[in-house]
Formats: structure tokens, C-alpha cells, sequence
């Protein structure tokens, strides 16, 4: 694990940072407000839970909250393919977010399994 200063630091939050800007542009003209309302609460809680985890100090509740966002990851994920159902969102965007999601999960995964195996604090 290379040196960490700051939450922003972590190529995980810069990923969940990008998945969110572009889960607000690919729902901009999308007219179901409820939907767009969740999935961009569940894409921003991917990123706030990564920041507010490092934040809380030790790497019990940093495990914690990179859980939650593991699992807002998996709720976003399960959003896009309503929205390709629904045709909300062209089939190939929604395609690429799918695969950002898988991606950004298995990050998030491995730093989980890094803080079972360490003794000290990030």
C-alpha cells in the first residue's frame, strides 16, 4: 500500500468521485425524479462513505464504512440495470458504468482484506 496523506489520495474515492460525475450527467434528461434521486445518492454514497470512513480514525470503522460503500456500489449497480430496462440510459453508457462499478467493488474489496491483514492504522 503506498503512502496515504488524505482520503483523496486513494485511487478507490477518485474512481467513485468519476462514477458519480457520470451518473449525474447520464441522468441529466431523465424525467423520473425518484430514480435519479436514488441512484445518485446510492453513486454519491460510494465516494462519502470512502472519505467519511478514513476520516472516523482506525481501520475498524474504516472497514465499516468501506463496506457501506461496497454496498452502494452493488445498489448502483443494480439502478443501471433498471435504467437499461427502462431505456433511462443508452445501453452502452450503461454498459461502461457496469463495468466501472465491478471495478471500483473489487478496489474497495481488496482494501477491506488489506485492513483485516494489518496491524496498523492507515
Amino acid at each position: 500500500m503506498g503512502t496515504v496523506r488524505c482520503f483523496e489520495d486513494f485511487k478507490i474515492w477518485q474512481d467513485a468521485r468519476l462514477l458519480v460525475n457520470q451518473v449525474y450527467l447520464y441522468t441529466v434528461g431523465v424525467k423520473d425524479y425518484g430514480f435519479n434521486d436514488q441512484v445518485r445518492r446510492a453513486a454519491v454514497s460510494v465516494m462519502n462513505n470512502i472519505a467519511g470512513g478514513y476520516e472516523a480514525g482506525g481501520n475498524v470503522m474504516f472497514k465499516k464504512f468501506l463496506q457501506i460503500s461496497r454496498g452502494s456500489c452493488g445498489e448502483v449497480r443494480s439502478m443501471l440495470y433498471l435504467a437499461k430496462d427502462l431505456k433511462y440510459i443508452d445501453e452502452i453508457k450503461v454498459n461502461g458504468l457496469l463495468s466501472d462499478c465491478m471495478v471500483l467493488s473489487k478496489g474497495i474489496s481488496k482494501l477491506i482484506t488489506y485492513l483485516d491483514s494489518t496491524t496498523s492504522n492507515l
